[in-house]
């Protein structure tokens, strides 16, 4: 599946002509090959706003917490959430992640929610309490306990 990527110009040190245009634009096939300017973003413990359509129509917009697995966005919500009703209702999100040091240094990412795996699973649900502990320490830069389920 290709990723499109759209490179806007960077304008954090100052106006440079066509400032609000694109860039450019690519295709890659995993957010592992994303360029590595935008790696911190993706690795690091920023804040994701996650876009997902409500029962009203608008837009919710929830910080929550990313990870990704090559091509896959890795979504982690507690069954009981509400947004987990719109997601299964409406699986298009998008997701931006703003440098908190520089408003300029983002990613959004546009997709769409392929399958739900809950950890009672009895087949892939140590996989989701594994990238659960994985994610709660990239957050919180504290060991997990394994069997981690809503922090």
């Amino acid at each position: 599946m290709a990723i499109k990527v759209a490179k806007f110009l960077d304008v954090a040190s100052g106006l440079q002509p066509k400032q609000f245009s694109v860039g450019s634009h690519a295709s890659i096939n995993s957010l592992d090959n994303i360029d590595p300017i935008y790696k911190p973003l993706l690795e690091g413990p920023v804040p994701a706003c996650f876009g997902v359509q409500g029962n009203d129509g608008r837009i919710n917009l929830t910080p929550m917490w990313f990870d990704y697995d090559g091509s896959t966005v890795l979504v982690n919500v507690a069954t009981h959430r509400k947004k987990v009703e719109w997601i299964r209702k409406h699986p298009k999100l998008t997701i931006l992640l703003v440098n908190p040091s520089n408003m300029y240094h983002w990613v959004s990412i546009k997709c769409t929610v392929k399958r739900e795996v809950l950890e009672d699973d009895k087949k892939e649900g140590p996989r989701v309490t594994k990238q659960l502990d994985k994610i709660w320490t990239k957050y919180t830069k504290q060991p997990a306990p394994y069997g981690l389920r809503d922090p």
